[in-house]
């Protein structure tokens, strides 16, 4: 007996320390999944990485404000006075103030549509067409990503050929100080559109977005010197003086334009306007970068409203001072119009020449990430995409140089270069742009992801509401979209590619 009880107390024992173990094993396993999906991990080289597995992210509510900044307050603020010169003083800072108003909130939207079904605690969304896919449909997921893209296409080449313009300014602006104003002082945007693409060749081999938060800040600081230099200008000018302030209603029919003139100048003023807000599209690439905790979402919805809030500020002063300076005879870029200070007026173009180097990254790392994506996915079993070998940088840091993406990124800025040699037309370009991509990527997508992801019942006050703002913006994204090609196709009429101006 007393050698069963032995065996028996043994066994006991034996047990008792399984259980004991399955106990520690099973609350393990139980914490595992309340951990916070902000924890980091650290991997087996010592590096930490996200809940996704992915490198630990670093950005914060200022980088992400950076990243938006450098992308809103672009070219796209040198045409506002001559959108305002179209509308008047009465609709031409009530129509700026509602695309701010509407990108504001629409971005608060889609910010909760980062992680999926719960937009704190949910799978990640690494780009924009994720985001549709889960929240909508596949198949919306594919034409969202064929508008998305080929938005961020055309973003990079009205960059360019706002770079160009500048640079010409600055040209012409030295020329006309040194022979004087009736000098006829030619220039061709091409050179200078050649020397943008080699630029962007060399930044290109940036690996991804997080990396970019440097030239972010360069470029958030230029956009901003530029902008004051505007605003300062335009209000110099418009002291002096002796000269129209502008209408109520904006250029005179019969006078100025004709009706029809006026009609479409209208509709390319609204695509300007939209240009001018389109940052939607690569929210949720921006999103990506944020670290956590707090919340990805939280962090976004306070970088939108600091930066939707910064810009209009500055969009509405550098268009008020535009049109009080040159009325209703408003320049398409209003650094154009201006000849002195020339030192002045020079650096602020330079700095727009700065500014539009960083913000073409910003708008082609998405487009560049995606087909890197698409290729290791495809041929995942090949290596030809992942082949490189390291570069030694000045300072003793190393680069690693890789083959693919110096291939595809490299033949992406040649053909983006190419077509704005083609089509250097400045507001008009820009409004197809702007027009383009405001309704389907600022407005449609991020109200039906919302409806979706909360379950608005049809027909309910709120159902009712969104739709009725998806409809209008579509309405004015139509019109603008009109108004530019029309733009362009006179602009060819009167203007050749290559040709001297």
């Amino acid at each position: 007996m007393s050698k069963m009880g032995s065996e028996e107390a043994k066994y006991s024992s034996v047990t008792g320390s399984e259980e004991k173990l399955d106990q520690q094993e099973q609350a393990k396993s139980e914490m595992q999944q309340k951990r916070s999906p902000f924890d980091g991990v650290e991997s087996e080289t010592g590096k930490l990485l996200d809940d996704d597995g992915r490198p630990m992210r670093t950005g914060n509510t200022w980088t992400a404000t950076a990243h938006i900044i450098t992308a809103v307050i672009g070219s796209g603020v040198l045409s506002l006075s001559w959108s305002f010169a179209q509308m008047g003083w009465i609709a031409g800072p009530l129509v700026l103030f509602s695309f701010a108003l509407c990108t504001w909130y629409t971005s608060r939207l889609l910010a909760d549509c980062y992680r999926y079904p719960h937009p704190v605690t949910g799978r990640r969304n690494y780009i924009y067409m994720d985001a549709v896919k889960v929240n909508v449909s596949a198949r919306s997921h594919l034409i969202c990503g064929i508008m998305q893209y080929s938005n961020l296409v055309g973003t990079s080449i009205g960059y360019t050929i706002a770079t160009a313009t500048s640079a010409v300014a600055v040209q012409k602006s030295n020329c006309y100080h040194s022979h004087g104003r009736d000098s006829p002082c030619l220039a061709s945007t091409t050179s200078y559109i050649a020397v943008f693409g080699v630029i962007q060749i060399f930044l290109s081999q940036i690996p991804n977005f997080g990396d970019l938060w440097w030239l972010s800040y360069v470029a958030a600081i230029m956009s901003f010197t530029y902008a004051t230099i505007g605003l300062g200008l335009g209000i110099s000018k418009a002291a002096e003086g002796g000269h129209s302030y502008g209408s109520v209603g904006g250029v005179r029919i019969g006078t100025d334009v004709t009706e029809a003139q006026k009609v479409w100048n209208i509709f390319a003023a609204l695509g300007n306007m939209a240009f001018a807000y389109s940052f939607s599209m690569i929210l949720i690439e921006i999103e990506d970068t944020i670290r956590s905790p707090p919340a990805e979402n939280k962090q976004m919805k306070k970088a939108t409203l600091w930066g939707t809030s910064v810009t209009t500020a500055f969009y509405m002063s550098v268009a008020i001072a535009g049109y009080l300076a040159f009325g209703d005879a408003a320049p398409g870029n209003l650094l154009t119009g201006f000849f002195s200070p020339y030192w002045l007026v020079d650096f602020a173009n330079v700095c727009i020449v700065i500014h539009l180097i960083g913000a073409y990254q910003v708008y082609t790392q998405p487009v560049y990430q995606f087909a890197e994506r698409w290729v290791a996915r495809r041929w995942s079993k090949r290596s030809f995409h992942s082949r490189g070998y390291t570069v030694r940088l000045p300072g003793g840091s190393n680069f690693r140089l890789n083959w693919f993406r110096l291939t595809w990124r490299t033949i992406y800025v040649i053909i983006t270069t190419i077509i704005s040699m083609l089509l250097p037309f400045f507001n008009a370009v820009l409004g197809i742009i702007g027009a383009l991509a405001f309704w389907p990527l600022t407005v449609y997508y991020p109200v039906v992801m919302y409806m979706n992801q909360h379950k608005i019942p049809r027909w309910s006050p709120t159902w009712i509401a969104l739709h009725s703002l998806s409809f209008v913006t579509f309405l004015v994204s139509l019109a603008g979209l009109i108004g530019s090609v029309a733009g362009i196709v006179n602009d060819l009429s009167q203007v050749k590619p290559f040709e001297k101006i």
